[in-house]
Parts: structure tokens; sequence; C-alpha cells
């Protein structure tokens, strides 16, 4: 088991390979299996993973230095990374025997999900059966598992939204991952037909938020699983968008050096450029100390098995995706001040702009729907159960 000291120097070690693998894996549409490689030789993927099976249990603080800076090699290898793991702490959350279905024969064992509600479910004795086709999962070429999401109802005929894990076995995979952002994240769907699930590898997302899951409590020592799942899964959005954007600052700031220096008279002739690096630099600078802020409070909550109000939750998930919302303008920023260069499809900084704006699509990072959820919170009205 890796410290979380030894795997972020670890990481490092591996980033040039890992950008160097960039355009292939826009190329290929999905991460080579070079990168995930190098990622389970350090063992990253394993940083949400119980001890009991082998895992590091990071603390989410650690863990985010971990994909803000992977981030800045690859987006679509970070976007992917930071799902899997985070998965892993949602898995912790089910019950003792889904657990060891998934990681008692195979520890290294990940997943990837499709959460939406969406698809057919069947009550059957002991679980139920699922039709679907469950679009969005991303990394799912690497997963031996998969969380999906669906309505079932209540005998009131109320929906409950609840998640289910599912093997490899179970699904099948179609490859129709064609994007302008996040190319490289193999966001594929998964094929469902009439697959019966457990009702032991079945959860509430209610109780899952409320630390009332059937795994809640397995490991009374935890630091990072006495917490609802939203405030980790959440959180690899918003550090991918960081990272982008430090990355986008750092060739933005190169390449108005290299002008400057390549221009002996003065960098007058810059002044615009030199204002929108300044402004976008300190955008980005607020954005990291929002985020730090949220993921420093959510490692301390968890340390002090101090569960979150929904006030608190709201305004985490919100924050992270205020910071997302900062971090998109401020690569705009720079994008727009690039020049024509920026528009070959070998420009690393036209990915990262594309990259960037795919931070902001997804639900958990998308800003006007994070401000209704806590827009509704300040108002003291209930949570719309369509928004999650």
């Amino acid at each position: 088991m890796s410290t979380a000291h030894s795997l972020f120097e670890a990481l490092k070690n591996i980033l040039p390979e890992i950008a160097g693998n960039a355009l292939r894996t826009e190329y290929i549409r999905r991460i080579p299996e070079e990168n995930m490689q190098l990622i389970k030789r350090i063992g990253l993927h394993r940083a949400f993973q119980p001890k009991k099976f082998g895992g590091a249990e990071m603390s989410l603080f650690q863990f985010t230095e971990c994909i803000v800076l992977l981030a800045g090699a690859c987006a679509s290898t970070a976007w992917v990374v930071s799902l899997l793991c985070s998965h892993s702490h949602l898995l912790a959350l089910f019950s003792a025997r889904t657990q060891h279905d998934v990681w008692g024969s195979d520890p290294d064992a990940v997943a990837c999900s499709s959460i939406a509600p969406h698809g057919l479910v069947e009550e059957v004795d002991g679980g139920i059966l699922f039709t679907g086709e469950k679009g969005w999962s991303s990394g799912c070429d690497h997963a031996q598992w998969s969380i999906i999401g669906f309505h079932r109802m209540t005998t009131d005929g109320s929906p409950q939204f609840s998640l289910a894990v599912l093997p490899r076995s179970d699904y099948g995979i179609r490859d129709e991952w064609f994007a302008a952002g996040m190319k490289g994240s193999g966001t594929k769907t998964l094929l469902i037909d009439r697959v019966f699930i457990p009702e032991y590898r079945i959860q509430r997302v209610e109780l899952l938020m409320q630390g009332q899951s059937d795994g809640f409590g397995i490991y009374p020592d935890s630091e990072i699983f006495y917490s609802p799942f939203r405030p980790y899964f959440a959180s690899g959005f918003s550090c991918v968008s960081l990272g982008i954007a430090q990355r986008a600052l750092v060739l933005f700031q190169d390449s108005t050096a290299q002008r400057i220096k390549t221009n002996d008279s003065s960098a007058n002739g810059l002044t615009p450029r030199l204002m929108r690096l300044a402004e976008s630099n300190q955008q980005v600078a607020s954005a990291e100390a929002l985020l730090k802020k949220i993921w420093r409070e959510t490692t301390q909550y968890s340390a002090q098995h101090r569960y979150p109000s929904r006030m608190t939750l709201a305004l985490w998930r919100t924050g992270q995706a205020y910071a997302i919302k900062m971090c998109i303008e401020a690569v705009d920023r720079l994008f727009t001040a690039s020049g024509g260069q920026v528009w070959l499809e070998c420009s690393e900084m036209q990915r990262l702009f594309r990259d960037s704006h795919m931070t902001g699509a997804h639900i958990y990072g998308n800003y006007d729907s994070c401000m209704q959820i806590l827009g509704r919170e300040l108002a003291g009205l209930d949570p719309d159960p369509n928004i999650f």
C-alpha cells in the first residue's frame, strides 16, 4: 500500500509519458492501455479503495492534488482516473457482500458508471431485472464493474432514485464516442438486457447521501468513508478543470515570454496579451483557492466523522461548479488571444480549450444546475428530485 506522498511523487515521474500519449489518446478515443498500466503501477487507481482490500484510503485533499497534476498532462486520462477512483469510494458505502464481489478475487478491480436514472426495472424475487442503454460511461473499457442509476417505484408509486452494481459480464459496450471535448475518455454506452441484479447490490441514493446505506460504518477507523459519496464524486470534474486552466496559463505565459524575447524593441505591442494573462492568472488563482477550501473542509469533516448538513453539501457542490465556470472563462480568454496557430489540430491549447468546456458540460460541473440546488436550499425549499 502506497502513502499519499509516495503516490504524488510517483505520479510526477510518469507524467511525461502520459503527456506524450495525449494526441494518440484523442486519436483512439480512449485511454491507452499504457496509461492505465502506469496508473496501476503506482497504485493511484486504489486511492479511495478500503485498506481492507489493499487500498490507500487517501484523503480527498491529497487525491485532488494528484488529479489536478494529472489533468495538466492529459485531461482525458485525469477525467477517467478520477471517476474510476471516486467510484471505489461509492462502492465502499455498499454492502460488505457487494465489496467482496468486486474486490474479493481482484483487488485491482475498478468500476465505471452511468448514474442518470434511465432504464426499465422489473421487480422480481430477490432483486430486479434491468434493461436499458446506459450512456456516458467514461473509461468503461478499463472497468471490471459498472454502477448504474435508475428509478425504482415505491409502494405508493413514487420514484426512488437507486444505484446498482453490475459485473462486466452482465453488459455490452457500444462505441459511439465521437466528441469535441474529452475525446480520449472513451465515454461509451453500456447495453443491458434483462439482467438480474440481486437486492444486496442495490442502494437508494437517499440513503447513500444520509449515512444510512448498507456499507456505512463498516470501516469505523476510516477517515474517508464517513461521508456521502457526492462530494468525492463531484471533486474530479473540478480537479480536471483546474488542471487544464493551470496548464493553459503555463502555455500562454511561455508563449508570451518567447514573443517578448524575439521582439527586441519592447513588450508594448503585447499589452492586451499581458492584460489577458494577468486576469486569467488571477481568476485561476481564485478558483484554486475556492476549491482548496472546499476540498479541505470535506477532508476535515470526514476525518472528524462529522456528517455534512444539506446546506453544507449544497455549498460544496455549487462552489465547485462555480470554480469550473471561472476556469473555463480563464481558458477562453487565453485561447482567443493565442492567434491562429492554436486552431491547428495538433495544438495543445486547442485541446485544453475543448476539454475545459467539457468539464462544465457534465451535470456535476454545470453551474446552472448547481445554482438551482443552492438556491432552493437558501430559500428553505425541499431539493428537486430531478436534479441529481
